[in-house]
């Protein structure tokens, strides 16, 4: 028996909250992320683009390990997995050089809010 047994998942919709990416950042991300390669055998479909970019930004802002990001936004080793395929593809220098890192990584760090 919970005796406290909404608060792992307030806090979880708190977190997944907080670290949603903005329409506005999504809409100048997107066009940077390159076309996934087809699948070689079936399976699950590939997880959301969206939330899985949220959960690398969250890995950003936080330094937690993969192993700890919160299960919303998809399995650590799905999201690591995507991180390296597009480390691999350049799409975070892109990202860099278009000052949406850096902008969004100075607005969570800002301390007055």
């Amino acid at each position: 028996m919970k005796l406290f047994p909404s608060y792992s998942l307030m806090t979880m919709q708190n977190i997944e909250h907080d670290n949603e990416i903005s329409d506005e950042l999504w809409n100048k991300i997107e066009p940077l992320i390159p076309p996934s390669e087809p699948k070689k055998i079936s399976g699950r479909p590939r997880k959301d683009d969206r939330k899985i970019m949220s959960g690398i930004l969250y890995i950003f802002r936080t330094g937690s390990q993969w192993k700890a990001l919160p299960r919303s936004y998809g399995a650590p080793s799905t999201v690591h997995d995507r991180f390296k395929e597009w480390q691999k593809a350049g799409l975070f220098d892109k990202m860099w050089k278009a000052g949406l890192l850096e902008s969004d990584m100075k607005k969570k760090m800002d301390c007055r809010k």
